[in-house]
């Protein structure tokens, strides 16, 4: 077993994920609460309706999309689907809504552009919901089993969960690899919580508004 290999692939994923996972909810976020368009309270609308379908419901037209792009047997093939969430982008438009519009006029009145607003202002004083947001996406890539199973295909692009998984046989388990391989796997969920934990209790939104 390939251990690092595989637990390269599924740190690629995770964090590649993640990140671009926060950007775009923080982003959409951010319009849903903030800007005033019909449009974009019906958009919203539909993206929250999406949680109330069953994974196994959009993988079949997700892995149609995929293999007609080109990312079948690619680690992109795992990453792009899953950046857009409906809980994200739910979590930063609640943070959002709850900042006062003031704040964001004062900006505008100093001559700060939009994209200035979010970068500068709203991303560091939602810092607790990236840091909340973060652990539970880090979890739920490293985590993933299913759709890396799918769209994989390749024994060497293996994430940890597959391959993990391929020990255990119809006749013959290595318990040895499999028990340590299961231990190892799961070092990195606990330091990442253990890291990050305090952000979740953290949230202070008046220091924005000094």
């Amino acid at each position: 077993m390939d251990f690092f290999r595989y637990f390269n692939n599924t740190l690629i994923s995770a964090v590649v994920t993640t990140l671009l996972t926060i950007l775009v909810s923080a982003a959409c976020g951010y319009a849903f609460a903030k800007y005033d368009a019909k449009w974009l309270r019906f958009f919203f609308i539909c993206i929250i309706a999406t949680t109330m379908l069953p994974t196994e419901v959009i993988m079949n037209p997700t892995f149609s999309v995929i293999r007609s792009l080109g990312l079948y047997d690619n680690l992109l093939g795992i990453i792009i689907p899953s950046i857009n969430t409906a809980t994200g982008i739910f979590m930063f438009r609640t943070f959002f809504v709850s900042v006062p519009d003031d704040l964001i006029e004062s900006a505008r009145i100093d001559g700060a552009s939009d994209g200035m607003i979010f970068l500068k202002i709203m991303l560091p004083i939602a810092r607790p919901i990236i840091m909340t947001l973060g652990i539970f996406s880090f979890q739920w890539r490293w985590n993933d089993y299913i759709w890396p199973l799918i769209v994989l295909n390749d024994p060497k692009k293996y994430t940890l969960q597959v391959a993990i998984r391929s020990l255990v046989g119809a006749e013959n388990i290595n318990w040895t690899i499999l028990i340590a391989a299961s231990v190892i796997s799961i070092l990195p969920l606990l330091l990442v919580f253990l890291a990050f934990q305090r952000w979740i209790l953290d949230s202070n939104l008046d220091s924005g508004l000094k």
